[in-house]
């Protein structure tokens, strides 16, 4: 009999999420839905990395806020451990707040710039009941771990580098003890080298520490180098999500396709072999979305069915799930 799978650390099932945007002053009618989130499922393994990738505007922050409950879906299950705490109230929530965290995309808006580093990191500690001395210790343990100095301590967010404001993130996110991070683009504002330097640090912390990461970004490399699986979005759903490998190697979407072949490779013999798939025009409004598969406005595959049906998502292999009525692996 084979063994049970383990309970997933983090699922989402079928979540969505809205917003009403008003429309322009000379325009007609009253307010519009921005369909952000729609129906966005997955799961995240306890010590396991996932990527979410996908053009501006395809609801990978938004997904991501919500899985930290600064959102709060209009339908779906965020099951965090087993439990639903999409519709959780504040007092029902506190006790998963410690061990959801999450990093933001800029480390400078996301700091007081009133308060120096140490005292902002100290914060969530006081909060959780330790008298100041502890606190202090604690802080300083956080930044040792960072690779921070105690000089550091009271610095305000403005007299540090971008990288050493993300490292005071990254310490303020670790400062619960949490099973989970969410990195929201925790790299794009820093230089290659030092991006490189926050993305090792991640590593060795996931390593240390067992932590999940729900990693948003838009550089293809980076979100290469730290995650295990990776899923795509476009227009708020997920077209694909395969192990890293599969999706580097062989993607089966043709959106998935693009992206990648749009994304530089250090080797030129490489760049030059590999079949370039170039997208036309610009993603269509999360307002007004189409009928049916939402990329077939710009999909060099689509025929009638897929300005019709909404694809199923098909698993194409064991590591490989995809939304496309005509994936790789169906083509003759």
């Amino acid at each position: 009999m084979a063994p049970e799978p383990a309970q997933p650390l983090l699922e989402l099932v079928d979540v969505h999420k809205q917003f009403t945007a008003r429309r322009a002053v000379f325009a007609s009618g009253g307010e519009q839905i921005v369909r952000a989130v729609d129906g966005v499922s997955f799961r995240l393994a306890r010590g396991e990395t996932l990527g979410l990738v996908g053009e501006t505007g395809c609801g990978k922050t938004t997904t991501g806020r919500l899985i930290t409950r600064l959102l709060t879906p209009d339908s779906g299950e965020v099951r965090f451990d087993g439990q639903d705490i999409g519709r959780l109230s504040k007092r029902e929530l506190k006790p998963f707040r410690t061990r959801i965290q999450m990093v933001f995309q800029d480390p400078l808006d996301s700091l007081n710039p009133r308060r120096d580093v140490g005292r902002t990191v100290a914060m969530p500690l006081r909060l959780l009941g330790h008298d100041a001395a502890s606190a202090v210790k604690r802080v300083e343990e956080l930044f040792e771990r960072v690779g921070l100095s105690r000089m550091h301590l009271s610095r305000f967010p403005h007299e540090l580098s971008g990288g050493q404001r993300q490292r005071v993130g990254i310490a303020r996110a670790l400062a619960t003890d949490p099973d989970l991070i969410v990195c929201d683009e925790p790299v794009s504002a820093l230089d290659v080298s030092v991006q490189a330097q926050v993305i090792n640090l991640l590593q060795d912390l996931q390593q240390q520490l067992g932590l999940a990461y729900v990693f948003i970004g838009h550089d293809l490399a980076v979100v290469r180098q730290i995650c295990d699986r990776i899923a795509v979005m476009y227009l708020g759903r997920i077209m694909e999500i395969a192990a890293r490998d599969a999706l580097y190697e062989r993607p089966q979407h043709p959106y998935t396709q693009a992206l990648l072949s749009a994304a530089p490779i250090p080797d030129p013999q490489l760049q030059q072999a590999r079949r370039r798939r170039k997208l036309t025009g610009e993603p269509p409004s999360p307002i007004d979305p189409p009928p049916g598969c939402r990329f077939h406005t710009r999909c060099w595959k689509a025929q009638e069915v897929c300005r019709v049906v909404e694809p199923p998502g098909l698993a194409v292999g064991e590591s490989v799930q995809v939304a496309c009525h005509f994936p790789e692996e169906h083509e003759s």
